[in-house]
């Protein structure tokens, strides 16, 4: 039969038949109602069914293959495996590795939460990545966020005062002191305190699946145990490796607490994961026992250089951005919901949930109880930094050195 010998009410009829079963089929099944029909009309039932229906010739034509049991697939599959339009990584292997570094220095995180956010609009990220070379749309740009577990936030009025004139200089210079640092194959370390926990039984935020009825029973008021007290736990995380080191404290947290915890961790797994390294970069936020006014910590990293013989460069986050820093939202955010609803009865339990911790992009974490003494107000004299930097082992970065700053070990005089 002819295309001009279909009457049109002939297509009309079918044009109905197809709105009405359409609906209700997968797309398998849609190209076999589709091709069968089309068989019915002929050496020209393909251009027949595609005008009538408004569907590709090229999908009808298929369509009449499979019905007439030229092509199987496997039960409960549409397509032949293989099958729909390649993503646009499949050809463009690039795309992902700029995708992550056009986006990381504009980073943010909650420390409760796996999401990631961006300061960067969709429109922006596809301009620039099409600024790159990548042939990407802005549909490419959402589905990578959405896969990358960033997500859309709205401001929230939590903050006084205003930013930094120089915040973003300062994100770059960081990034691009990790990049340097990376690239010789030195440790890049994100570090930072996470709120105290209280030992006992304690109510912890969130829920887990319980038996009804049979939920996890703890004390009404949250007054610290006398015997147990709280525990500070201080966290390293080893951007290059995904992997993370807290030290439990018992103590005070103080800088050198703080210092002690980098130590314990180069001793005990960053030395072995970073053979050869002869510097490290420190990344900490602006204030707390890692603060860039501590003198405290500047003196306890001047001697941790002497005593491992590494160069340590620290750069600050800057004031207000506290949740910028990495180890929150990749090693925080897991810890938090790895130990959610769960009273954290024992100095034990807080080791070994915290050494349980992991992700499916493989992250790995180590803990161990630190039952050292960090008496608080320890204080140091005036002239302490000053003779460090006379003797060249502080060194303070021409940009914001009151940021950034490196510590050299104290070699003997020869004389």
């Amino acid at each position: 039969m002819s295309t001009s010998a279909v009457s049109v009410s002939e297509s009309e009829s079918l044009a109905r038949r197809y709105a009405v079963v359409a609906p209700h089929l997968s797309e398998f099944q849609r190209r076999l109602w589709l091709g069968a029909e089309a068989a019915e009309f002929g050496a020209e039932g393909v251009a027949v069914v595609a005008a009538a229906t408004g569907v590709a010739a090229d999908t009808v034509r298929r369509g009449r293959a499979e019905a007439s049991g030229g092509v199987e697939l496997a039960p409960g599959r549409s397509r032949r495996p293989g099958g729909g339009r390649k993503r646009v990584e499949a050809h463009d292997p690039s795309l992902a590795t700029d995708f992550d570094a056009l986006i990381e220095p504009a980073t943010l995180g909650d420390p409760m939460s796996t999401l990631r956010w961006t300061s960067k609009s969709i429109r922006t990220l596809t301009r620039e990545l099409r600024a790159k070379g990548h042939r990407v749309s802005d549909h490419v740009t959402r589905r990578l966020l959405a896969e990358g577990g960033y997500s859309l936030q709205a401001n929230a009025k939590v903050l006084d005062g205003s930013q930094h004139p120089d915040r973003d200089a300062q994100f770059h210079y960081l990034a691009d002191a990790a990049a340097a640092h990376q690239v010789s194959g030195d440790p890049v370390m994100s570090v930072d305190t996470t709120k105290k926990e209280l030992i006992g039984p304690f109510k912890n935020p969130g829920r887990e699946w319980h038996r009804a009825g049979q939920p996890e029973r703890v004390n009404v008021h949250d007054f610290a145990d006398k015997d147990l007290g709280k525990v500070n736990p201080y966290g390293v995380y080893d951007v290059a490796h995904d992997a993370g080191w807290v030290s439990v404290g018992v103590d005070h947290d103080t800088a050198a607490f703080a210092v002690h915890t980098i130590e314990t961790w180069w001793q005990r797994v960053g030395s072995a994961a970073h053979p050869g390294a002869t510097r490290l970069l420190i990344c900490a936020d602006g204030g707390g026992s890692n603060g860039y006014q501590n003198r405290l910590w500047k003196k306890e990293l001047a001697d941790l250089a002497t005593r491992t013989g590494l160069t340590i460069t620290v750069t600050h986050l800057p004031p207000g951005t506290s949740k910028w820093n990495k180890i929150e939202h990749r090693l925080f955010a897991h810890i938090s919901m790895n130990w959610r609803s769960r009273p954290l009865t024992s100095h034990e339990v807080v080791v070994n949930t915290i050494a349980a911790t992991t992700t499916t992009t493989g992250l790995h974490v180590d803990a161990d109880l630190d039952t050292n003494p960090y008496p608080a107000g320890i204080r140091i004299a005036d002239t302490v930094i000053p003779d460090l930097e006379r003797r060249g082992i502080l060194h303070r970065h021409t940009f914001h050195g009151e940021w950034n700053y490196t510590l050299y070990p104290d070699t003997p005089d020869p004389n």
